[in-house]
């Protein structure tokens, strides 16, 4: 493991933040030197953000507290032709009007991690409409088109994906890299921004804007990804069967938030404390190194810190007390209804209305279906969005078994045997 320096770096290389660097010694060396500046792009394509974008938002907000400016990138530019990485088929063409909706909702959330103003460190929320809708297209493709070349971005993960996949890929998507990689050069000439940072999906576009800036500037700028994150099963992180893990409570509540980090599984408790927390080191040592059951207390402080991030202190201990009542008390002194399940089956996947019917808490799969439709059927206190959902071991929680209920009063337990 490379030595490094700056405070920034050598935070996010103990806590597994680092999966590339265009070059790492270089970024260390002007990190140690003083404040650097940083951006992250979000499209804006949902009107919240969720936790898959958790891990890149923890990036910004270490970067801040170690000394050094971060830079929040709106897409309002970029989210009107869609980036093609990592999807099949183009995303779905948003207005204007929406797209600048869904601005205003993610916005909110930032204000929770990072702190904004005008001083050196302060971080700024700026949106690439403001540069992108004013290009004009010939001077575009003589200034910035005729750095690129076809054969090297028809190596990008991004575009070969969809290729190898036979999976048409427009001309408008095609587009996507060359923009992202003329706001790097942009956040430069603006902000003195030398540093990009996103998930490893964004590799291509990151070291495209790193080049272009050494062809149009003469700028020596530098990228850095996080890992592709997924739960120990091999789930995707923010996604459950019950829908996306929102990091607004007007999408999710706190509670519902808090319960998803509850039931983490055993063998990731270590490693979503390092990445999703602040708590020191040494303390996530001990935590994780707990076993049996007391590995549910650690999970407990993971469940809490993470939700007094994300919704604030008085909100993470509101959802605990909640948890406590519900599973704690409730769910033993009521003696839930309880149903089998072979593990097999549910490793494979059943689907909820099944195990909705199977439980008693609906009549039949109408009925299940119609809960569902009217958000009166929730799965681990997590209302379920999807009539075709299906529960699978990764849905058990803390305490081996998954928690349907209809309604407010009536719940059932399925147990995997």
């Amino acid at each position: 493991m490379t030595t490094l320096t700056s405070d920034f770096l050598r935070t996010l290389q103990e806590r597994g933040f680092i999966h590339q660097c265009t070059d790492l010694a270089g970024l260390d060396e002007r990190a140690a030197k003083g404040p650097i500046i940083a951006y992250i792009g979000f499209d804006c394509t949902a009107d919240s953000l969720h936790v898959g974008s958790l891990l890149p938002i923890m990036m910004l907000r270490w970067l801040q507290k170690t000394g050094h400016k971060p830079i929040v990138l709106m897409g309002g530019g970029t989210t009107k032709i869609g980036d093609p990485s990592g999807k099949d088929e183009a995303r779905q063409l948003l207005t204007d009007e929406l797209i600048n909706a869904n601005m205003a909702g993610i916005k909110r959330i930032f204000g929770r991690y990072l702190s904004f103003g005008d001083g050196p460190t302060d971080a700024v929320m700026v949106n690439n409409a403001d540069w992108l809708d004013e290009l004009k297209y010939i001077p575009l493709l003589r200034d910035i088109g005729r750095h690129f070349t076809i054969n090297r971005m028809m190596t990008f993960e991004s575009v070969k994906l969809r290729l190898d996949r036979e999976q048409p890929l427009t001309f408008l998507e095609f587009n996507y890299m060359i923009l992202q990689a003329y706001d790097f050069v942009e956040l430069f000439r603006r902000e003195k921004c030398v540093l990009q940072m996103g998930g490893s999906d964004q590799w291509g576009n990151i070291i495209n804007g790193v080049e272009l800036g050494r062809r149009t500037d003469g700028a020596e700028l530098f990228g850095l990804t996080t890992p592709l994150l997924t739960t120990s099963s091999g789930a995707k992180m923010g996604k459950t069967a019950a829908g996306a893990i929102w990091l607004t409570a007007d999408k999710l509540s706190a509670y519902d938030f808090w319960q998803y980090w509850r039931n983490t599984e055993d063998a990731d408790v270590g490693r979503f404390l390092r990445l999703y927390t602040e708590l020191p080191l040494d303390e996530v040592a001990r935590l994780e190194a707990l076993q049996g059951a007391d590995i549910n207390e650690a999970k407990k402080i993971l469940a809490h810190e993470v939700t007094k991030l994300a919704h604030g202190e008085e909100a993470a201990l509101e959802a605990a007390e909640t948890a406590r009542r519900t599973f704690e008390q409730g769910a033993a002194a009521e003696g839930l209804p309880s149903i089998d399940l072979p593990r097999a089956e549910l490793e494979a996947g059943v689907a909820v209305v099944d195990l909705l019917v199977s439980a008693g808490l609906a009549a039949s799969k109408g009925e299940a279906r119609r809960l569902i439709k009217g958000a009166g059927a929730k799965m681990n206190d997590a209302a379920i969005a999807d009539e075709s959902a299906k529960a699978t071991t990764a849905d058990l929680n803390a305490d081996g078994v998954i928690k349907l209920s209809a309604g407010k009063k009536r719940h059932a337990l399925v147990k995997a045997v």
